[in-house]
């Protein structure tokens, strides 16, 4: 057994975090000011559901969106964006979700910070990351996500860190207050393919972010523009983003294991009432659990011995997981 197999089954036993439960999504597009960008706010806010239900798989009464203008798209958008109904849709889902549910929150739009207090801008009064934070703390035991993808909003991150929380901002501090593209990637890569970077037929919050944050250098150097927006992302509760979070190092490993979509949320044990999908969570958590300790020995057994036993096991993990959705969707 050679040193990368020998570290690789000392760390079988190590779990990282892999959450069961539900997922519940809050979608919210605030003012835009001008035209356009009322209409890019509403066309992101729009992907963002169409992903959650078609791609992500969530049952209608688990997204939410509000909006600047309601009248829009009926459809989609539950109300309209203002501070009450915002903190009236947190209250409802701090009564509703289960105990290891995720609850993943989406700012689209603009943002203010005057030095002691970052805001995000809706219709009529602004919501304040403080008042987030009120609403954050109801939810002590699931996993919640707050993406504010808005100018300014770098603020939010130490406001809003915490254990079990991902917080991650389009900008690295307040002082940054052009408008932002950021959200526009962010929800790209959950409504199409280009983020699923180790290929497991998932997107990781993680991946999500990195996704992003490359797509905005990118599109800035296309443009010949400087880089206005810088992300952030924190994940390890000390209230300091990191603009390329490093999962061994820094932030990035909550994230690394957090998924939106509905897979992981069947019980994984006699209560689901399928024996054959508890046996292949079984088997797919199996194989997650080896790439997380592979990675964690990455520097210890040499690029080319890593790459292969990396590879080995994203193909075993990318055929369970079409295994698991083949028997979901014939259940």
């Amino acid at each position: 057994m050679n040193l990368g197999i020998a570290a690789v089954a000392g760390l079988l036993a190590w779990q990282g975090p892999v959450p069961g439960g539900d997922v519940h999504i809050l979608i919210v597009s605030g003012i835009g000011g001008q035209p356009q960008y009322s209409d890019a706010f509403h066309s992101w806010g729009v992907s963002m559901v169409d992903a959650a239900r078609d791609r992500l798989k969530l049952p209608r009464e688990n997204i939410n969106y509000l909006a600047e203008r309601p009248d829009r798209d009926p459809d989609r958008i539950q109300g309209r964006s203002t501070k009450e109904n915002v903190e009236r849709v947190l209250a409802e889902l701090e009564q509703r979700v289960g105990p290891t549910d995720r609850v993943f929150i989406l700012l689209i739009g603009h943002g203010s910070a005057n030095g002691e207090e970052s805001r995000f801008n809706l219709p009529g009064p602004d919501i304040t990351a403080a008042q987030f934070a009120e609403h954050l703390d109801k939810f002590p035991t699931q996993m919640v996500v707050l993406a504010n993808t808005s100018s300014a909003s770098g603020d939010f991150v130490s406001v809003l860190s915490g254990p079990n929380r991902v917080i991650l901002t389009a900008t690295k501090t307040g002082f940054e207050r052009n408008e932002t593209i950021f959200g526009r990637f962010f929800v790209e890569a959950f409504a199409q393919d280009g983020a699923d970077v180790d290929k497991d037929e998932r997107i990781s919050v993680l991946e999500a972010f990195n996704y992003a944050r490359l797509q905005v250098a990118r599109t800035y150097e296309a443009d010949k523009r400087l880089l206005t927006e810088h992300a952030v992302l924190d994940d390890n509760g000390d209230g300091e983003g990191s603009t390329e979070p490093d999962p061994d190092t820094s932030d990035g490993a909550l994230a690394r294991a957090l998924f939106l979509d509905r897979l992981g949320t069947v019980a994984a044990g006699p209560a689901s009432g399928d024996s054959v999908l508890v046996a292949l969570y079984k088997e797919k958590r199996e194989i997650e659990t080896q790439i997380q300790a592979l990675r964690k020995v990455k520097d210890q057994i040499g690029e080319e011995d890593y790459e292969a036993q990396l590879e080995e096991l994203l193909v075993r993990l990318a055929l369970k997981n079409r295994e698991v959705r083949t028997r979901e969707e014939g259940r």
